[in-house]
């Protein structure tokens, strides 16, 4: 009888794109996740860390993530959860004993004993056991010292992480060679995909480790941290299953994905299945009338309003290009599109005062006779220099400057 794995990631409960509320598409993905797991015959569910989207979540975040749980007692389904990044390990660790009985396990945070971190799962003869590798916090990996230069903190960083997998393969071919090995982990791997809805892990992902860090034990290597769902190495499964619903504007055309994972005695079948999309991310770009048209000829493709981002790009600098814009902003009224971010280029953008001198000289230390002089020179305009020049010393002497 083989037994089936869906590996899963990065929900960030509670996250707002530009103060918009995504709860209702992670309703629908899990709606969709529960469906999946009772259609498909999943044996256990793996979530690879950032199940909230703060260390702090809030009341509806909270529960939105019991409701989850709730419905999924009585699946059938076991349930094993890391924490991430943007989790707090107290606020997943907090409920962990009740949830035990559930058949929910939860590592919210590094234990100071490796065996505390792995957990068998049998079903029928096949036996799986899976090293719950939750996102690795500085103090798990490495010790501070006095006067360290940030090179020297980056190799730490990345050593910890390497000997701290070593140590997980370690055990397990001590304590449990021959069953079917899956490692979890919530970290940056080198060559993966970064989008703008991502907080920064381990100094802004320079710590990124090779993804040979995993060894040749595991069997499986199920990753979060990436939103974007990627193959570190298909020859070696090891797998960012990707966040289930878009997070930011970068990641609007992206395809979101789950992997289902069989698993019969040593041999691995890898399903890449889709989640269905529950509402658009869309950007228009062009000039402010091209911009327009391009709303007025948008077709909604999914259940929730879509939510826009418009870029508008003109030659020139000009002030009823703002007014027009901040107006069409005010008054624009698709009830099956809310723009919610907006951004506006002049190409030939006249250059303000900060960007006159050279870099290291402040506006601060500049007189105010120097930074005409300066802006005379950036326009390029020599008529009537000396008189300009003199009317500017009788103004700023009138002024008292």
């Amino acid at each position: 009888m083989n037994m089936k794995i869906l590996h899963t990631s990065d929900w960030h409960i509670g996250k707002q794109l530009h103060k918009i509320d995504l709860s209702e598409d992670l309703d629908l993905f899990f709606h969709w996740l529960l469906n999946t797991i009772k259609n498909e015959k999943i044996d256990l569910l793996l979530v690879s860390g950032d199940v909230f989207d703060q260390a702090n979540p809030s009341q509806a975040a909270l529960k939105q993530y019991y409701s989850f749980l709730k419905r999924m007692i009585g699946s059938g389904c076991k349930i094993l959860i890391t924490g991430g990044n943007h989790d707090s390990a107290a606020v997943l660790n907090a409920p962990k004993e009740l949830l035990n009985f559930l058949d929910i396990n939860v590592v919210g945070g590094a234990s100071d004993s490796i065996s505390e971190l792995f957990f068998e799962y049998s079903v029928g003869e096949e036996n799986v056991v899976v090293a719950a590798v939750p996102f690795l916090r500085d103090k798990d990996i490495r010790k501070s010292a006095p006067g360290e230069s940030y090179t020297d903190k980056i190799e730490q960083i990345r050593d910890g992480i390497k000997n701290y997998f070593a140590n997980i393969n370690r055990y397990y071919l001590e304590s449990f060679q021959g069953d079917f090995f899956i490692v979890m982990g919530h970290l940056y791997v080198q060559g993966a995909h970064v989008s703008e809805s991502m907080r920064d892990i381990q100094i802004g992902n320079q710590a990124g480790v090779n993804g040979s860090i995993f060894g040749d034990e595991p069997d499986y290597v199920a990753l979060g941290h990436i939103h974007k769902p990627y193959a570190v190495s298909e020859s070696r499964n090891i797998y960012y299953s990707g966040s289930p619903i878009c997070l930011s504007f970068s990641e609007k055309e992206e395809e979101k994905l789950v992997n289902i994972i069989t698993v019969s005695g040593k041999n691995t079948d890898i399903e890449i299945l889709p989640i269905p999309k529950f509402r658009d991310l869309v950007a228009f770009k062009g000039t402010l009338e091209e911009v327009k048209t391009q709303l007025s000829n948008y077709i909604q493709n999914t259940g929730l309003v879509s939510l826009a981002e418009i870029i508008v790009n003109e030659p020139n600098e000009n002030i009823q290009i703002r007014q027009d814009l901040d107006e069409l902003l005010d008054s624009q009224e698709n009830e099956n599109l809310k723009i919610i971010k907006s951004k506006l280029n002049f190409i030939n953008k006249v250059r303000g005062a900060s960007e006159a001198f050279e870099p290291g000289i402040s506006v601060a230390d500049v007189t105010p006779m120097e930074m005409f002089e300066k802006r005379l020179e950036l326009d390029g305009n020599q008529e009537n220099i000396d008189d300009l020049k003199n009317a500017f010393r009788q103004i700023l002497e009138e002024l008292n400057l």
